[in-house]
């Protein structure tokens, strides 16, 4: 009977440790979250009083947009190729193979353009938005704004937020154009699908609010990681390994909320078509 006892003593207080370490994770993650949303919301604000810092946003605008040409359209053609090749091979089982286009164009508008844009614009862009304000941070250069009467959050963290979210749909744009041109490459001129079917298809079943929901999760999947990317080096501490760290957490979770996102983004803006057609 005593060892039945101690076998639930032990037992209630396995229960009682796994119970506390999901509270204080929860609790851990609301109070992140909590300081996240007020350090994005003062950012933002001060974006808006004087003076202005519309330089610093060009600047920041070429830095995330330009600069990911290159690989946007790398990636985005490959991406079409890889895709279109995979729905060629299981639609030609059941000789629908006509749908190719469209097929290929709702998944890359709608989800694989706006998440793969956003993941590597976070891995490009954000992870040298968090390693450079986390240099600026244990360096002291931030401390050194204060000193000259500089908001630092107004010169560094706006400009760089406002500048992904404007960035961030049109370089999806330029990933679903690519991409879909990836996919007439190898269908109609490799596959030898007839190129007015492929065109005519996607024509019918691609209509604007598809494309339209990709540019909107690209704007909030811009705004988020930069956010994200913004905070963690803003408040890096304990020197050149604070800055490799505060530079990997934010582009993991900038990432892991990108996906995250994504699934709610896509169920609302649904709702949203549905109530607004």
């Amino acid at each position: 009977m005593s060892e039945f006892l101690k076998a639930r003593d032990k037992l209630n207080k396995l229960i009682d440790q796994i119970v506390l370490t999901i509270l204080e994770l929860v609790a851990g993650f609301v109070s992140a979250s909590g300081r996240l949303v007020r350090f994005t919301s003062e950012c933002i604000a001060l974006f808006f009083t004087r003076p202005y810092r519309w330089r610093e946003l060009i600047i920041h605008m070429e830095f995330i947009g330009n600069k990911s040409v290159f690989i946007i359209c790398l990636t985005g053609i490959f991406t079409g190729m890889a895709l279109s090749f995979q729905v060629y091979l299981g639609f030609e089982i059941v000789n629908a193979t006509s749908l190719v286009g469209p097929t290929v164009g709702l998944g890359i508008a709608r989800e694989l353009g706006p998440v793969l844009t956003g993941m590597i614009v976070a891995a490009r862009a954000g992870g040298a938005m968090a390693a450079r304000l986390g240099t600026m941070r244990v360096t002291e250069q931030i401390d050194a704004l204060e000193v000259m009467a500089v908001r630092p959050k107004q010169y560094l963290i706006s400009p760089r937020i406002i500048a992904a979210s404007i960035a961030m749909p049109i370089l999806t744009g330029v990933f679903i154009f690519v991409a879909m041109l990836g996919s007439y490459v190898l269908v109609v001129k490799i596959l030898k699908l007839d190129e007015a079917i492929f065109w005519d298809k996607t024509a019918y079943w691609l209509n604007p609010n598809h494309i339209n929901e990709g540019l909107i999760k690209a704007t909030v999947f811009g705004f988020v990681f930069s956010a994200i990317c913004c905070f963690e080096g803003y408040y890096t501490k304990g020197g050149a390994r604070g800055v490799g760290e505060a530079t990997n957490r934010g582009v993991v979770l900038s990432m892991v909320m990108i996906i995250i996102l994504d699934f709610f983004l896509m169920n609302l803006i649904d709702v949203y078509y549905k109530v607004f057609p």
